[in-house]
């Protein structure tokens, strides 16, 4: 299993800051937030990730019948904290069989909703926000307009702007994208930090879809 941080674009071992850098390099991509092992699902990562994260940890709330999480991500250092956040989950598909999903928040130019979804560049890319929006999400009384992003056929994607990062919502088989049609609203854990109603969310066997896509075993 990896245990060293990685690129978030491509996977690449980085290396670490030295004499003349501050930052992790990728010898493809230059200066990036390293990627940081799979977190498996469990109270104890969670609450790790929350003290880790600069950017939102965002679940599906009320999560889709029968689904829960089965592990997190995410990329940066001590010095930056987490600049990207991945929650997966998984569950019975609308179409049959097993689904699987990722919400990513993070900065700009990070890279990881792209990777999951199988994209090249770090962002969702030209064109994106054309059009109105393919779907909503509610946080805290307001609206999140989402974008579907063009994508192959391992995965259906949107994605949008909230809380000044990008929200990704990667589902995996394509098909299981249409659940993005039951899915109303999103919670960000770190709220349970700041006085929020505490949410424990159920917890499932590690996602071989965010490990497989992260370069790890499950």
């Amino acid at each position: 299993m990896k245990s060293d941080p990685s690129c978030p674009r491509c996977g690449r071992a980085v290396h670490p800051p030295g004499l003349w850098s501050s930052a992790w390099q990728c010898d493809a991509h230059g200066p990036v937030a390293p990627l940081n092992p799979m977190r498996r699902p469990g109270p104890a990562a969670l609450s790790l990730l929350l003290d880790f994260a600069q950017v939102p940890v965002w679940l599906p709330w009320p999560l889709p019948a029968g689904w829960v999480v089965t592990g997190f991500a995410d990329a940066g250092d001590d010095r930056s904290g987490g600049l990207a956040t991945a929650v997966a989950l998984s569950g019975p598909a609308p179409l049959g069989g097993v689904g699987e999903m990722a919400l990513v928040a993070e900065d700009p130019g990070i890279g990881l909703g792209a990777r999951l979804a199988a994209l090249d560049g770090p962002d969702p890319g030209a064109g994106f926000g054309a059009g109105p929006p393919a779907a909503k999400l509610r946080h805290d009384g307001h609206d999140i307009a989402l974008w579907k992003v063009e994508t192959g056929d391992r995965a259906a994607a949107y994605a949008g702007e909230a809380m000044a990062s990008w929200l990704w919502v990667v589902f995996t088989p394509a098909d299981t994208g249409v659940l993005m049609a039951e899915l109303d609203a999103v919670r960000d854990l770190r709220d349970r930090r700041d006085g929020g109603a505490e949410l424990e969310p159920p917890y499932g066997a590690p996602s071989p879809f965010l490990a497989a896509a992260l370069g790890t075993e499950p």
